[in-house]
C-alpha cells in the first residue's frame, strides 16, 4: 500500500507551496519522528513553470529552517496531471489555483481544496467517525481517505471563501513571510495530528 499522498499547489512553487510541503513534514515528524517519512508522501508544484528547477525562495527557506524543516533537497516543479492523479489530497494556495487543478483533472474535485478552506472545514469534522488512528501505513492511508471524504461532505457544493486564500508573499519582507507561514501551520499541524492520531 502506498503512503497517503498530499500535494500542495501555488503559482511558482518557490514560496507558499514549498513552505506548506516542508511545514507539514515538520508537523508530522514532531508527532511520530522519522517514521512520518514512510507514512506520508508530501510534495508540491506550481501552476506556472517559470521557476522549475529552482531552489525555494530565500525568505520562504528561512521560515522553514526556523521552524525545524529542511530545504536542501527542494526543487520547484510545474504542475502536471500526473501529479494530481498520484495525490490523495490536493491543497492549493488560492481559489484560482483550485480551478487550475480542476481544469487539468476535473475528477479531482472531491479531493482538492484551498488550504485555508480545508483547515476551516476540518474543525467541523466528527473525528470519531474516522477509522482508528495508528502510526502504520494502512491506518494512516485509510484514515486519510476517510478524512478527505468527510471534509468534502462538510463542504458540499459551497465554494471556498476569498479569505481562505493564502496571500502571495513573493517580494515581501520577512514579517510577511512569517505571517503566511503561521497561516500554513494553522492548517498543516491539525491535519498532521488527525492523520497520525495525535
Amino acid at each position: 500500500m502506498p503512503p497517503f499522498s498530499i500535494l500542495h499547489v501555488c503559482m511558482g512553487n518557490i514560496c507558499r507551496s514549498p513552505m506548506a510541503e516542508r511545514l507539514l513534514v515538520v508537523a508530522a515528524r514532531d508527532l511520530v519522528g522519522d517514521k512520518a517519512d514512510d507514512l506520508l508522501l508530501v510534495h508540491s508544484t506550481g501552476t506556472g513553470g517559470w521557476h522549475a528547477g529552482d531552489e525555494m525562495d530565500p525568505s520562504a527557506a528561512r521560515q522553514v529552517l526556523a521552524r525545524g524543516g529542511d530545504v536542501d533537497t527542494f526543487r520547484a516543479r510545474r504542475l502536471a496531471a500526473e501529479h494530481i492523479e498520484a495525490s490523495d489530497l490536493i491543497l492549493t494556495a488560492t481559489g484560482e489555483q483550485h480551478e487550475f487543478v480542476l481544469g487539468l483533472s476535473p475528477d479531482a474535485s472531491g479531493r482538492t481544496f484551498v488550504l485555508g478552506e480545508f483547515g476551516r472545514l476540518l474543525r467541523s469534522v466528527d473525528l470519531s467517525t474516522l477509522p482508528a488512528a495508528a502510526p502504520t501505513l494502512h491506518a494512516v492511508y485509510e484514515r486519510g481517505m476517510a478524512l478527505v471524504s468527510a471534509v468534502a461532505g462538510v463542504r458540499g457544493d459551497r465554494p471556498a471563501r476569498p479569505d481562505d486564500d493564502l496571500d502571495d508573499p513573493w517580494g515581501r519582507g520577512h514579517g510577511y513571510f512569517g505571517r503566511v507561514a503561521d497561516e500554513i501551520d494553522q492548517t498543516v499541524r491539525p491535519l498532521a495530528a488527525v492523520l497520525l492520531g495525535a
